[in-house]
This record gives C-alpha cells, structure tokens and sequence, in this order.
C-alpha cells in the first residue's frame, strides 16, 4: 500500500470517528463576531449582537461550499469536517469522473493542476496539457483532468488549496498561489480526496444532508461509451445504493438538461433538483429585465423545475441606499420557484465595491459587515431557502439568532 493510499484511509477513518463523537458539537469561532463589529449601529446589528451568548444547532439553511474552503482544501475530508463543526446542515461533492469513469469530488474535471498536487508527482506526465513555465508576457500553462487519469492513481493525490499563480517558471511557482486572505496553514498536512460515494457515507456520519452537483464534463461526451444521461443517473444510483431517501438530497446542475433528466426520469429526486442560473453569461440577459429570461421563471417551472440557484448579485439591487429584492427574485417568486443562492465569504474582503458577487450592490459594499446585510435582505426580504458560504459558521449564526431551519 503507497503512502498516500494509506493516509487517506486512515485520516477518513479518523474523521469519520470523531464525527460520530462530536456530531451534534456546534463550534462557530470567532469570525461571526468578527463580521458583526464591522457592522454600522443597526436594529439588525443589536439583534445579531444579542444572539452572542446562545448554544448553536445545525441548520439546513446552512450549506457548505465545497466544504469549508475560506481555509481548507475544497472538497476534503478536511474542509467537509470543518463545515460541519461549524453548523452546515448541507454538504456539497462537485462530481465528475476519472478515466474509469468512477465518481469523484472536484469543482471542476480539469481542475487537478491548481487543487491538488499531481504536478509534483509522476502522473503530471498524463496531463491533458503538460506544465509549461511563463515566459515573458505568456502566462503558465496547463490542464490535468480527472478523466486522465483511473480511480485508483487519483487517490494517490493530495489535496491544496485551489490556487495558481500563472506567472510561475516553475511548478513550485506555480502551485505557490494561494490569495493572502486565504491561507495555507490547514493545507500543509494535505487534503484527503474523495470518491462521491465516499462523501455520501462521511456527510451522513457527520449529520448533514447531501447537495451533489453535476459539472460539465471537459471532455466530449459520450466518453468512450458513457453518456451524459449515463452520468446524471450514475450520481443518482450512488445515493440510492446507499439508501440515502430523495428528500435528503438537493442534486444540482447548470446543464437544465441534467434536471430535467431528473425529473423525468428520477422523479422522487427530480423534486429537489436545483437548476444553477448561469444564464448572466448569455448574451442579451439581464436580470432586471424579465423579458431576456429565456427560458422564462413560468417556462421553468412548467418543465417541473421547483429549485432555482442563482449567484447572489442577481437576487439584489439598490433603491435609495438599500438593498432590496431584485426584478429576477420578483419573477422567480411569482412562479413559485424555491430560491438557493451562492457563495458567501468567498469575496476576500468587501472595502471597495466587493467583488464579482456583489456587483450589483456595490455601490454600498464598503465593508465586511455588508456580509450580514445582504445575508438578512436574502433570508428575510428575497426568501431564500439556503445559502452556500465557504465558512459555513456565519450563515448557523446568523440562521440560529433568526430561528431559521
């Protein structure tokens, strides 16, 4: 047995015993209150304030991205272990597949050059684009895929933080790119990789229920046999050969092919299934003009669609100085489509208009404690059933003090 092999199974056996020990242990630590100070003098602050000292539960409004991805490796026994200490009722796998066509956790199929360490070890020579060194005003270049490589060689990697930093004329250099609001002090032990029915087994054990999200393959389906349709039943065959019930499972995809194959086909898991709104890079979209949805939020919801997931920005606007729902929320509710959005925390911090996630606010994006406000105009205001964060521990605050589920 190699090393690596060997440290995954005993550190998913280790977390797998703590977690039956300390399952029902809530640890929010402190940014929450670190958030909350940031906050100017608010009815809203003073009630976030008075939660400080209450014991804290689970809640399903609560989801893990990724995990806990703020300061572990994505998509980690590590990171999904943390997230759920810290509250996360759902727990997220990313699902693609190896050269074997078995299913593993990864944001994305081609994403194993800047989340784990495979260019540092023998199976970089398998790469769909070999490591090339920048040079001049060319960036790095490279692409390791899951479908390069089988089952059994992924789970002799590692996980790191997702990371590049393109200007590297080594791969040590290239791999050396974590943002200086993340860090690489949990990382420095390496992440444990997971199979999808591996995380199934460990979210049950750790209380939380299942999000699996279906990613776009990047390779041309069908591969060497396995179709798109074989793909999106395979992720819902895993959860039904672990019995894990349809109600306990919201799969995700921003293919509204993959769910409508679900509700078609899986119906019991099709009734959760959750389309991810990419539409804002179409051309002629706007989300605050109705008229450009295509197909529109009464078209969705015809085709059985009960569960919408747009990022956050498209759910909010700003009305004289405030936050409020935005036109594509309107819309959404007067369909009767259920709304999940993503991804708090996920920003750095928010001085200076706050990022790609909050463009449609920034104009009053000025500090970390907007994090607060905009999460109560979404929960109260927009309605939404969940949010996905990668700290997880501020949304079971702000959850709990609300008294959401």
């Amino acid at each position: 047995m190699s090393h690596s092999i060997k440290t995954l199974s005993l550190a998913a056996a280790a977390a797998l015993m703590a977690t039956t020990a300390f399952a029902d242990v809530i640890e929010l630590g402190p940014r929450p209150y670190f958030l909350i100070d940031q906050m100017e003098d608010s009815a809203l602050k003073s009630k976030l304030l008075s939660c400080a000292e209450r014991s804290f539960e689970r809640k399903l409004f609560s989801i893990g991205h990724r995990g806990a991805p703020l300061l572990f490796p994505e998509h980690t026994v590590e990171s999904n272990l943390a997230a759920a200490r810290m509250g996360a009722g759902i727990l997220e796998c990313d699902v693609t597949f190896t050269k074997d066509k078995e299913l593993v956790c990864r944001h994305a199929q081609n994403d194993l050059h800047t989340t784990t360490n495979i260019l540092v070890t023998d199976l970089a020579a398998k790469c769909t684009t070999p490591f090339t060194p920048a040079s001049g005003d060319a960036d790095a270049a490279v692409e390791c895929r899951a479908s390069d490589i089988t089952l059994a060689e992924f789970r002799t990697l590692v996980g790191k933080m997702d990371a590049a930093n393109k200007k590297g004329t080594t791969v040590e250099e290239y791999m050396d790119g974590t943002a200086n609001w993340r860090t690489d002090l949990y990382a420095a032990s390496a992440g444990t990789l997971m199979t999808h029915a591996e995380s199934i087994k460990l979210f049950r054990t750790l209380g939380a229920k299942f999000t699996p999200e279906l990613k776009s393959p990047s390779v041309d389906m069908p591969f060497e046999g396995f179709s798109q349709k074989d793909y999106a039943q395979k992720l819902i065959d895993e959860y039904k050969a672990a019995g894990v019930p349809p109600e306990d499972v919201w799969a995700q995809s921003f293919n509204l092919d993959d769910v409508l194959y679900w509700i078609n086909n899986e119906p019991e898991f099709g009734e959760q299934a959750v389309y991810l709104d990419g539409r804002y890079g179409d051309d002629g979209f706007d989300f605050m003009n109705p008229a450009t949805y295509k197909p529109s939020m009464a078209e969705l919801a015809e085709q059985g669609v009960n569960y919408i997931a747009p990022p956050m920005w498209m759910l909010v606007t700003v009305e004289n100085g405030q936050i409020v729902p935005s036109p594509y929320t309107k819309e959404a509710k007067a369909a009767g489509l259920k709304l999940i959005t993503w991804t708090l925390e996920r920003s750095g911090p928010l001085g200076g208009g706050g990022g790609w996630y909050y463009q449609s606010i920034k104009d009053v994006t000025d500090s970390d404690g907007v994090m607060f406000e905009l999460l109560d105009v979404l929960a109260q205001d927009v309605g939404i059933e969940g949010i996905f964060s990668d700290w997880p521990a501020t949304v079971t605050y702000y959850a709990n003090c609300m008294d959401l589920d």
